[in-house]
C-alpha cells in the first residue's frame, strides 16, 4: 500500500492500465471501472476524474482543469483527487 502523505508529482500522466476500462452500465445503475475478474462501482465524481486520466493529461492539468471546472480551492481538488488516485492505483486499477 502506498503512503497517501506522499504527493503525487505534478508531471506524472495516469492512465487506466491495459485491461482496465471504465464503462456506464444500466445493470449496474451508473459508472464502472472493469479489471479481469473484477468490476468496481464510480460515483459520479469519480468517473469525471477518471474519464480525464488518459495518460495525455499530467496530474497537475488534471487538478487545473477540475478545479476551474468545478470553481472548488485548487489544494482540496488536489487533496481529494490524488487521495482517489492513489486508492486506484493500490488496487492496480490506474497507473500513475
Amino acid at each position: 500500500m502506498s503512503d497517501p502523505a506522499i504527493p503525487i508529482d505534478a508531471a506524472a500522466r495516469p492512465r487506466l492500465p491495459r485491461g482496465v476500462r471504465l464503462v456506464h452500465s444500466e445493470a449496474q445503475g451508473g459508472w464502472v471501472l472493469l479489471a479481469p475478474e473484477r468490476i468496481f462501482k464510480a460515483d459520479a465524481i469519480a468517473a469525471e476524474i477518471i474519464k480525464r486520466c488518459t495518460g495525455e493529461v499530467t496530474f497537475g492539468q488534471l487538478v487545473d482543469d477540475l478545479a476551474n471546472s468545478y470553481t472548488a480551492p485548487r489544494e482540496k481538488i488536489r487533496t481529494d483527487v490524488a487521495t482517489l488516485l492513489r486508492g486506484l492505483a493500490d488496487k492496480k486499477l490506474l497507473e500513475l
